[in-house]
């Protein structure tokens, strides 16, 4: 099992926010791609970035959506992409190639979740195309990119969803399994984070290392728009009053605390020379056993990644089956 998952005691906390973790930090002269970067958390990550100097590229489904979005954030540029068209990330891989940039931060923040079941052109479920296997083709695309930029670092936003279910390799697709969207939202989830240990694994020698991150629960983000309120309700998230609660002890976070960690793994120089682990709260997570993991809606919310999530063994046969699953 990675020994990856030791936390540096990094001073930051559940509460800590996007700012906070980058302040003192100067990224003149970094190139970022941030997907999502023009809703939520991936919003707060593209603004606190070149608030800290970087230029900041927004792959976005809906460019005009995504100008309107960022027209407060000053140098930002928008291009086409769709997570889940094969042929559009290789288009927006070569435009930027073709820039000659080093791409020195990758920050994977978008995401679906709890779908109702729906497959793409080459019938593989959704939320599995497009957590991961958008993000698998992205990041292969993107890798001279990634090598020629010294120490460059990719962020993969996973969640605590991860307790839902592991990757399933024998039925990836659920062809054979009744369709339930939080296991599939599980599944890739838990594939984001095995892919930052496998990714971290090739990449190191190059000087390229990975990260996944569990932001935390942020239900403002239009993440949550096929869950209904009562659900949200149940979970915690909403009061009766139909407004978020902010708690983020219990992980129940505000946008600029939900970006935060993401921030963390992406520039700060306490993670110098580590990579392939699963963090959260601004800090590496520890490993808990699965038969001490309390529920997903455990009050305690305790924080720490399973096993499973971070196995090298399943990390590189998910990179081999998403390799295959893209030829």
């Amino acid at each position: 099992m990675t020994t990856a998952q030791q936390p540096v005691r990094s001073g930051f906390d559940a509460a800590s926010t996007a700012d906070e973790v980058v302040k003192g930090i100067d990224l003149t002269g970094k190139v970022a791609v941030v997907t999502g970067g023009y809703s939520g958390i991936g919003l707060e990550t593209t603004r606190v970035l070149r608030a800290a100097g970087a230029e900041v590229v927004v792959p976005a489904r809906d460019v005009e959506r995504a100008r309107a979005a960022l027209r407060d954030v000053d140098g930002v540029e928008v291009e086409p992409m769709d997570l889940i068209d094969p042929a559009s990330i290789d288009a927006f891989a070569a435009t930027f190639l073709a820039s000659g940039r080093p791409l020195h931060i990758l920050v994977n923040s978008a995401g679906i979740m709890a779908t109702p079941l729906t497959r793409d052109a080459r019938g593989y479920e959704a939320q599995f195309a497009t957590n991961h296997l958008g993000h698998f083709q992205l990041v292969s695309r993107l890798w001279p990119a990634l090598v020629a930029a010294p120490g460059a670092r990719v962020v993969a936003v996973s969640s605590r969803g991860i307790r839902f279910s592991p990757v399933v390799f024998e039925d990836l697709q659920f062809t054979d399994r009744p369709y339930e969207p939080f296991l599939a939202y599980g599944q890739s989830k838990t594939a984001n984070a095995l892919f930052a240990v496998e990714l971290d694994r090739r990449g190191r020698a190059e000087g390229v290392r990975a990260f996944s991150v569990h932001p935390g629960t942020i239900v403002d983000t239009g993440l949550a728009k096929h869950l209904s309120d009562d659900a949200l309700r149940a979970a915690g998230a909403m009061d009766d009053e139909g407004r978020p609660v902010r708690d983020p002890d219990r992980q129940l976070k505000t946008v600029a605390q939900g970006a935060a960690t993401s921030l963390w793994c992406a520039t700060s120089p306490q993670l110098d020379g580590l990579g392939g682990a699963y963090c959260e709260n601004c800090d590496i997570s520890p490993l808990v056993a699965e038969a001490d993991e309390p529920a997903w809606r455990d009050d305690a919310q305790i924080p720490g990644v399973l096993p499973y999530a971070v196995d090298p063994e399943a990390a590189a046969r998910l990179w081999d089956v998403s390799e295959r699953l893209l030829a």
